[in-house]
């Protein structure tokens, strides 16, 4: 793993096509903005994670509780996000 320090305004590029700019640092966290191709796929690493999850759980629930389900109660919800 690289690890970098940038302040806010900076940025990184990776290969020819991805820039990644440090938008604001904050005490609750920072701001991250990603320019990329449209055809790359970008994710947050807890959504990846809890996709696998449910897919895996949906293969191994009945077939009466529905893949939608898993995944919300994956996630921590009760219904869909708006």
């Amino acid at each position: 793993m690289l690890v970098l320090t940038r302040r806010a305004n900076e940025s990184i590029v990776i290969g020819d096509d991805i820039t990644v700019t440090i938008l604001a640092v904050t005490p609750s966290g920072v701001r991250v903005g990603i320019d990329a191709p449209r055809d790359k796929r970008i994710n947050r690493a807890e959504i990846v994670l809890a996709v696998s999850d449910a897919n895996q759980e949906a293969v191994q629930t009945s077939s009466d509780e529905s893949a939608e389900s898993v995944l919300l109660g994956v996630l921590g919800r009760t219904t869909p996000a708006p």
